[in-house]
Formats: C-alpha cells, sequence, structure tokens
C-alpha cells in the first residue's frame, strides 16, 4: 500500500472534519457577502467585492463568535471530565475515578513507559504542564478567539453606528454592551447544551460501532465504557 492511502486511512478523521471546515468556511463567506451586500444596497452604499468583504470585520466577528464558543466547549468539557461524573454516560470516567488518578494509572514518572511521551517521564514543572496541556491550549485559543471577536465585533459595531450616523463607542464601552454578550452568549448556550444533551442521551441511546457510544448490548447503567 503506498503511502498517502495509508497517511488518509490513518488520519482520516482529522481530514475529513478539517476538509468540512474549510468548505463551510467558504460557503459562509460566500452567504456573508451575499447577506452584507445586500444590506448596503439596502442603505444606498457600494457594494463590496468578495476578496475586499474577506477584510471587513463583519466576517472576522462572525468567523471568531464561533470559533471562542466551539473551543470553550472543548475546554470547560476537558477539564470538567476529570471532576464531573455522569452515571451511565461513555462521556464520563467510571464512578470511582474522579480526580487527576494515580502516577501509575496515568502513566507518568517512574511509571512511563518506553513509548510514553519524553515530557511524560519528566518531573516537575514540564510533567504538571504536559499533564494539562491539552485544557490549557483549548482554553488559550478560546481566549484568544474571544479577544479577536470582542476587537471585531467593535470595530463592525461602530461601522454600523457611523453609517447610521451615530457616534462610535470605545472598545471597553463595547465589552459591556449588549451586542457582544448577545453574540457571546447566544454560542455559549448553545455549546453547553450540546454536551449536556451528549451525556445523558448516550446514557440510553447507541450508535453502533461509534467510540462516542456505548455498545449496543451495555447497561444502561454502564458508564466510561466506549463501543
Amino acid at each position: 500500500m503506498t503511502a498517502l492511502p495509508r497517511f488518509v486511512r490513518e488520519n482520516s478523521l482529522t481530514l475529513a472534519f478539517g476538509i468540512g471546515f474549510l468548505l463551510s468556511l467558504v460557503g459562509q463567506a460566500i452567504a456573508g457577502h451575499a447577506d452584507f451586500n445586500n444590506r448596503l444596497i439596502a442603505e444606498n452604499l457600494h457594494p463590496f467585492s468578495f476578496w475586499s468583504y474577506l477584510g471587513t470585520s463583519d466576517f472576522a466577528v462572525d468567523v471568531t463568535e464561533n470559533w471562542q464558543s466551539e473551543f470553550l466547549q472543548f475546554f470547560l468539557y476537558v477539564f470538567g471530565t476529570v471532576w464531573l461524573l455522569q452515571r451511565g454516560s461513555p462521556e464520563s470516567k467510571v464512578m470511582h475515578k474522579a480526580g487527576l488518578e494515580s502516577d501509575e494509572e496515568q502513566k507518568v514518572g517512574r511509571h512511563a513507559t518506553e513509548d510514553s511521551p519524553r515530557w511524560a517521564a519528566a518531573g516537575g514543572l514540564r510533567q504538571a504542564l504536559y499533564s494539562r496541556s491539552l485544557g490549557i491550549v483549548m482554553c488559550l485559543i478560546f481566549l484568544l478567539s474571544w479577544l479577536a471577536q470582542s476587537v471585531t465585533g467593535g470595530v463592525a459595531f461602530n461601522e454600523k453606528h457611523l453609517r447610521d450616523l451615530q457616534a462610535p463607542i470605545s472598545w471597553g464601552a463595547y465589552l459591556s454592551s449588549g451586542d457582544f454578550w448577545n453574540r457571546t452568549l447566544q454560542n455559549w448556550q448553545s455549546e453547553l447544551l450540546a454536551v449536556a444533551a451528549m451525556a445523558i442521551l448516550s446514557v440510553y441511546l447507541r450508535q453502533r460501532g461509534s467510540p462516542e457510544s456505548k455498545p449496543v448490548g451495555s447497561a444502561h447503567s454502564s458508564t466510561g465504557v466506549e463501543g
């Protein structure tokens, strides 16, 4: 078997969702451009070209407000599932393993194996950072995306104010505005609902062959078991 098919097979999950992301982003740009120009024309303003639209704050804020909510979801999920449990859900650890678990269970320090990551065998700060690296990176991406949303959202908000002959506001004032928190919270509530629904529905419902589901014949009370 050639290297390319093997690479594709071994990375098909990431590749499929990565391609889906790019196609969705292009579709959003096309639809957003049409909607943006329709609003400009309705206000008797000159429409933007597609490439000019990609550099606008309107496009940037629409993208970043979704990114920050998605990474918030994964950050909370990664950290929350260390301590929080759901009996019967494959999304939860088994009931007696709440917490950071022992070094032996986590294969760190002297319990690391030959193929363990190097920082798992190291002690001190390196091991502490690596032991939390997934959550830390998710949190950083969330915070950076949220910051980008606040900046681009403020610019878009002020551009609309200027078109309506209203005075612009500062970035600090925008952070306390209804527009910023409406954009933020409408995404947060949907992401948190999705996680909660997945946690509880997977207790009683099944998807054969999926690691996000328990085996079809597993008892509803089986916790931390993946198909």
